[in-house]
């Protein structure tokens, strides 16, 4: 179940992060309101996680998942550079983040 746990914080994390984007600053009170609550949510179940999974490993991968999932979705949504070098550098994102499950406890 932690496992669980952190894959939703993670996914958690892309949603307040790309809310960031949208809110424009907290301008937006909308998108503003959904930024805070994902924040709120994916630290929630980071903390769930952490209960079982050692720090180090879910923090990486709680970050891993957020930071890959918010630039694949940066690419989409906003037209941000897909070129060949930042994908493959996303795929390391993603490698890492595979090995630190495999090689957990």
């Amino acid at each position: 179940m932690a496992w669980l746990f952190l894959v939703v914080a993670g996914l958690l994390e892309i949603v307040w992060a790309i809310g960031l984007k949208l809110s424009n600053g907290f301008s937006h009170l909308g998108w503003s309101i959904m930024t805070v609550l994902g924040m709120i949510a994916s630290f929630y179940f980071l903390a769930q996680a952490l209960k079982v999974i050692p720090v180090g490993t879910g923090y990486a991968i709680w970050t891993g998942i957020g930071a890959a999932g918010t630039a694949i979705l940066g690419i989409v949504l906003f037209s941000e550079s897909g070129t060949l070098p930042r994908l493959f550098c996303i795929a390391l994102i993603i490698a890492g983040i595979v090995g630190l499950k495999l090689t957990s406890n």
